[in-house]
């Protein structure tokens, strides 16, 4: 569909310049946009970009000279990252309206409610209770009892175990599971692994008569509030007695585990191929980088950054930014580091005294 470049703007809150009846089709990078592509030049750095296109307009940077770079019409974006959010969303493509697949298997017993799609060999179990206007795509899995708000959208292949609960515009990326059991096991006595917690490693290796590890079961089930995002293939794991919670607007990257009984607060990131084991507590807004992890049973407070494969292993105060393995404030981290990379050179001086 079509969108002049006044409307563009319109929806963006931006400020538009030039011939702004001018329509477009799509969005596009600079070096590749066509006569009816809009062209996102947010930063000067694409400015040499627009001339191997061949753009006829443009979201540029505040204050960018766009008449001399050839263009007919400019969108001037105060805030890059903020204008692509309203853009894509305006462009995007609506979820298809399926309906009903004559293959989903819907228990008698399911509440489904208005305006639902449900996609084919979807299986819906007894009890089960779909909000208002859902998405839910082909081969997904809603057992017994769950809770649906309105409005969420279920891509394929979306496991949601026993005790679920999502609230409203809730949206699950393909292959996510809510619900599995958590990893939770007990040996019949005091394993080797426990001592070597307690003594660090110093203690002498016991073998136990009965090496068996039995299954804590998981009857918690996970809560999800309101506008929560989950990526593709993450896992949420059941709580053992309560449920796992995950807070309002957080937003859950791809292959994203997080650990029985967990807590995440409201409005926080946890980006792709971080961990959080079991019962750890996490505050509001903080931010966890890719491949980063937060060891079991800690608390970590409000507005807390942990840099990119950090590994936090004990409590972090709020507000504080943390970086490496163990993690540690990012200067006293950056710190560190400067001075083991100045030791090959101070070894050699002291060779040569």
């Amino acid at each position: 569909m079509a969108h002049s470049i006044a409307e563009i703007a319109a929806a963006l809150g931006a400020k538009a310049f030039g011939a702004t009846d001018l329509m477009v089709d799509k969005a596009s990078e600079p070096a590749a946009a066509g006569p009816a592509d809009l062209a996102l030049a947010m930063t000067p750095a694409y400015a040499p970009a627009l001339a191997a296109g061949q753009a006829r307009c443009a979201v540029v940077w505040p204050d960018a000279d766009w008449q001399s770079m050839g263009l007919e019409a400019a969108i001037f974006a105060p805030r890059a990252r903020l204008a692509m959010s309203r853009l894509t969303q305006m462009l995007d493509q609506p979820l298809p309206a399926i309906g009903i697949a004559p293959t989903a298997q819907i228990d008698p017993s399911a509440q489904i409610g208005e305006g639902v799609h449900i996609g084919h060999f979807t299986v819906i179990g007894a009890g089960a209770v779909i909000g208002d206007g859902c998405w839910i795509g082909d081969q997904v899995t809603i057992h017994a009892g769950v809770l649906v708000g309105k409005a969420t959208v279920l891509h394929p292949g979306v496991r949601l175990q026993r005790a679920v609960t999502l609230g409203d515009n809730v949206i699950l990326q393909p292959n996510v599971v809510i619900g599995g059991d958590g990893f939770s096991f007990v040996s019949a006595a005091p394993s080797h692994v426990e001592a070597a917690r307690e003594t660090l490693g110093e203690g002498p290796t016991v073998i136990p008569d009965d090496p068996t590890w039995y299954r804590i079961h998981s009857l918690g089930g996970v809560t999800l509030a309101d506008n929560v995002e989950i990526g593709a293939s993450s896992t949420v794991d059941a709580g053992t007695i309560r449920a796992t919670q995950i807070g309002e607007g957080t937003k859950i990257d791809n292959q994203v585990q997080v650990g029985h009984n967990v807590i995440i607060g409201a409005h926080c990131l946890l980006c792709a191929q971080s961990g959080v084991a079991g019962s750890t507590m996490i505050g509001d807004r903080v931010v966890i980088g890719g491949m980063a992890g937060v060891a079991d049973n800690l608390k970590i407070g409000d507005d807390v950054v942990l840099g990119g494969a950090s590994v936090v292993l004990s409590n972090v105060p709020a507000g504080r930014v943390m970086m490496g393995y163990p993690a540690t404030k990012m200067k006293s981290h950056v710190d560190s580091y400067k001075a083991l990379r100045r030791l090959p050179r101070l070894l050699r001086n002291l060779g040569k005294s």
